[in-house]
């Protein structure tokens, strides 16, 4: 099956599918701005330090943001909240956040920041319980509905200032100015960013993550690797401050993420993935370029229709299947990455050393645990169609940097992702 995926893959390349022409690419440093207000605090017990750096800002209530029992059960909402009462800080709580996290426990973490006059919102846990909060801090202060930002993507400073207690590395929204929400009343998971929601202080203490479940920690460092697959693959060429970035990040997450499996209380291991898992998303690794995230867009069709589904586990089938689609338009890029972060040897053969690439990829992803074919998330072919709609409300058309893409080419990128375990 996977043979005729692919021959049928092909002609949609080569723009018998679609009308697409090969771009010619620009080799120059796009002009950019980069912002990075994040005060971060790093090392073991960083997290007893929260009511200190909040009160040398001025904090006097905040909305302490968290997910579900561990953070209760662990001692660590009950650690933040002595540290906060040292400080003579108020807190209200609100917890509950969801892997996915949706638009109805927004509204009410904004409705409880106007009842109380909250000035700060503090997130402890990982990427989904900081989007919430950075959705919470943004309607906060808006009469209207908050899921208004997400649908205009308007711009607006006038944002509650966001604290972070980080435990799953993973999305480094500590960090970055972007927050993905989903709305299950119109089955949409939609992003919305702005400088004015990055964080403005991290806690970071790599001994709170010994003790995440080995599925969740591989999903992660997933979810880290493609932050920086989305940013190397684009129309620009070589920028070689970013791209060396890039390419040392990567290597520093294959190498660290096997380690973190095997010994989980390894703390060297486990700060090498916390700071990465920063680095990867806080947006200094694709300066100068335009950035791609059409996987993304994929992948968040797919964990819209099945919230359950783990974002790094589908980006795991996804963006191999996105790679075989897209490489023909630059297999010079491929075989460069395959070589640096691989150690690939040059064959003299471009295509087939991108899509030796493009193996190891899968092969890296599997061997944390993660799965390669939409099958194994309980996808059916049949939810292709369903699929299309909201990706092309949310990323229109075309979409993606790397190769334009029409909503056909998304189809093919799925059916790939179907076959991808076919032999």
């Amino acid at each position: 099956m996977l043979a005729i995926v692919r021959q049928t893959a092909s002609l949609l390349r080569s723009g018998r599918g679609n009308g697409s022409v090969k771009r010619k690419l620009v080799m120059v440093m796009e002009n950019f701005e980069f912002v990075s207000p994040t005060h971060f605090v790093f090392g073991k017990d960083a997290e007893l330090q929260v009511g200190t750096k909040l009160a040398e800002r001025g904090a006097r209530k905040v909305l302490l943001h968290f997910g579900g029992k561990s953070a209760l059960a662990s001692g660590l909402i009950d650690r933040v909240k002595e540290s906060l009462e040292a400080q003579g800080i108020e807190h209200v709580t609100l917890g509950g956040v969801r892997p996915n996290p949706e638009i109805t426990l927004v509204r009410e973490g904004v409705a409880l920041c106007k009842q109380h006059e909250v000035d700060w919102v503090l997130a402890v846990g990982g990427g989904s319980v900081v989007d919430s909060a950075k959705a919470i801090a943004v309607g906060a202060r808006y009469e209207g509905d908050v899921w208004d930002f997400f649908e205009s993507k308007r711009l607006t400073n006038d944002v509650l200032p966001i604290a972070v207690v980080l435990t799953i590395p993973a999305a480094g929204s500590e960090a970055s100015k972007n927050t993905v929400v989903s709305n299950d009343a119109l089955q949409m998971k939609t992003g919305y960013a702005n400088n004015a929601q990055r964080p403005k202080l991290a806690f970071m203490n790599p001994e709170l993550t010994f003790t995440l479940p080995p599925f969740q920690t591989a999903a992660g460092c997933t979810d880290m690797f493609c932050h920086l697959l989305e940013r190397f693959f684009d129309d620009v060429g070589a920028v070689p401050v970013t791209d060396n970035l890039c390419l040392s990040l990567m290597k520093t997450v294959r190498a660290e993420a096997p380690r973190v499996l095997a010994d989980p209380d390894n703390y060297d291991a486990r700060a090498n993935v916390m700071w990465a898992g920063m680095l990867c998303h806080q947006g200094l690794a694709g300066v100068g370029r335009h950035e791609d995230w059409a996987t993304h867009g994929l992948e968040h069709e797919l964990s819209a229709l099945y919230p359950e589904i783990t974002h790094g586990a589908g980006l795991a089938v996804m963006f191999p299947a996105w790679m075989e689609f897209v490489y023909d338009a630059n297999p010079a890029r491929f075989a460069y990455y395959g070589r640096e972060v691989f150690g690939l040897a040059p064959t003299g053969d471009a295509a087939s050393d991108a899509l030796s690439a493009i193996d190891e990829t899968r092969s890296f992803f599997a061997s944390l645990g993660m799965p390669t074919t939409l099958d194994e998330l309980g996808v059916e072919e049949a939810d292709i169609d369903k699929l299309i709609p909201t990706l092309k409300e949310n990323k229109g058309e075309p979409f993606g940097s790397f190769k334009k893409l029409s909503m056909d080419d998304a189809k093919a990128i799925y059916r790939i992702a179907f076959a991808s375990g076919d032999e």
